[in-house]
């Protein structure tokens, strides 16, 4: 009798942590990444059933090169499947030419609970003429899974870079804006944003 009181104290606590229990899990059993743990560089020629009409490598093909890379990122940091669950602030800065080779740098800029920011850096390089330039940047945000293909925590990440520093800051940041713009935060809890406009 005495055993089974007990046992209907732990399962109504663990029912009362279920919120916390993924940080729980996270903060106390899983030991923080560095970033460069996570880095990938994916290399491609660009071909031309890779080009448009201008002989410039497609957007949605480099996309598609940029989704690979980022989620392979994301899978060295966690050690489990990815899902894309955003892409955002693509800017394209200098289109790429056929012949030239692309260089795609992926890597987890910060680890929230269960989802990992990666950001991404496109170079391109004439290797003829022996030069390299920037293309274009973005960041994705990527969901780990467990076996039932639910989400699962996800380790820490520790910036050590001035770079990597600065990526990790501002992620949060980023992180609130796209939690606003689809409808999952109201503005006025986005103490991060809040507080670059807020008078010291």
């Amino acid at each position: 009798m005495q055993e089974s009181r007990y046992k209907l104290i732990l399962i109504c606590l663990l029912l009362c942590l279920a919120p916390c229990s993924l940080y729980l899990y996270k903060n106390i059993f899983m030991e923080a990444k560095k970033a460069a743990d996570s880095l990938v560089i994916m290399t491609e020629l660009v071909l031309p059933n890779d080009t448009n009409t201008f002989g410039n490598l497609m957007g949605g093909r480099l996309m598609y090169w940029m989704d690979i890379a980022a989620a392979l990122a994301a899978m060295k940091h966690c050690g489990a499947p990815v899902v894309t669950a955003s892409v955002d602030n693509i800017s394209f800065e200098a289109p790429i030419k056929i012949g030239n080779v692309v260089h795609i740098e992926a890597k987890v800029s910060r680890a929230f609970t269960t989802s990992m920011e990666v950001h991404i850096a496109v170079w391109g390089e004439d290797a003829i003429h022996q030069y390299k330039y920037k293309s274009n940047q973005a960041y994705y945000t990527f969901v780990a899974l467990d076996p039932n293909g639910k989400p699962r925590p996800v380790p820490s990440m520790s910036p050590e870079t001035d770079g990597e520093k600065k990526l990790f800051d501002g992620a949060l940041r980023r992180r609130q804006v796209r939690l606003i713009l689809g409808g999952k935060m109201k503005p006025d809890e986005a103490t991060e944003l809040k507080a670059l406009f807020s008078p010291e």
